[in-house]
């Protein structure tokens, strides 16, 4: 039996109704509503996809958004003054840096300079370390919306379960781990090393959740999946001008119980995560 899709707007539209309702009780109970301040260096056309999809979340449940166009030679220390700025700015209560930066900026660093309370997108150091005693709200978008996904499947249990993540990367996959270990998951970590050393196959066939977050088009093949798996494929290539993830997608649909399409399955969620944490945020700050 072919695996039953796992489409995020669906889980997205629920998670919307609820930010709604809260905003509005929010703006009853603090005459005010949460603001979020994008920031843009320079022109890149991934990114402009990006911005009008939070904008567009952003209007639809209620969340002032503002965009701030940085030019593409400023320095860094310039841009950690504008970031220093917002954080100081109580009419704020949302940042978020959109990537990719001039190779003249180092990202890792300036994920250290937006508040912790104003971080929209949980990249800051002590935001991804409550993520391991399992206390904070705002979680990195696409993590948390692979836990969305999985928390959508009807009458699953992660306790026990064999996860196995491909990816380590610091937003998506060493996040997720501590988010997939924090519901007693059993979590194994895949990357470039494990492939390079070809165990990659015999992790995916034991894995009972697979999510994959590499970019690489094809790089998880389908007879590899394990019989009734779980597939959360994080990945989006261009191929021959079409839109594919990491997996073998029609492959592994004939072995997996649940598998997300791509484009439409994680992707939907991540904007709506990004405007939770907004609302979270600024109830922290209220």
């Amino acid at each position: 039996m072919p695996a039953q899709l796992l489409e995020g707007k669906s889980v997205a539209l629920k998670i919307k109704e609820h930010i709604k309702l809260e905003i509005e009780s929010l703006k009853n109970k603090y005459s005010a509503q949460p603001k979020l301040v994008s920031i843009q260096v320079g022109e890149n056309s991934a990114s402009e996809i990006y911005i009008k999809s939070q904008e567009k979340t952003a209007r639809e449940l209620g969340i002032y958004y503002e965009l701030r166009k940085l030019d593409g030679k400023i320095t860094q220390d310039e841009l950690i003054k504008a970031i220093d700025n917002l954080n100081n700015d109580k009419n704020v209560h949302g940042i978020i840096v959109q990537m990719p930066l001039p190779q003249v900026i180092d990202a890792k660093l300036i994920s250290r300079f937006i508040s912790p309370l104003k971080d929209a997108e949980a990249v800051h150091p002590q935001n991804m370390g409550e993520i391991v005693f399992g206390r904070t709200k705002i979680l990195p978008c696409t993590a948390a919306a692979c836990m969305e996904l999985l928390d959508s499947v009807p009458a699953f249990e992660l306790y026990g379960k064999e996860a196995v993540i491909v990816g380590h990367s610091e937003i998506v996959g060493k996040p997720l781990a501590l988010l997939l270990l924090n519901k007693f998951a059993t979590v194994t970590i895949c990357h470039i090393a494990t492939g390079q050393r070809g165990t990659l196959p015999e992790f995916i066939k034991k894995a009972e959740i697979l999510i994959v977050a590499v970019g690489k088009a094809a790089l998880i093949k389908g007879e590899w999946i394990k019989e009734g798996a779980i597939v959360i494929d994080v990945g989006i290539n261009r191929v021959e001008g079409r839109i594919v993830g990491d997996v073998e997608f029609d492959k592994a649909a004939e072995r997996a119980s649940y598998i997300t399409p791509v484009p439409g399955g994680v992707g939907p969620l991540t904007v709506t995560i990004l405007m939770r944490n907004v609302v979270e945020a600024f109830k922290q700050q209220q």
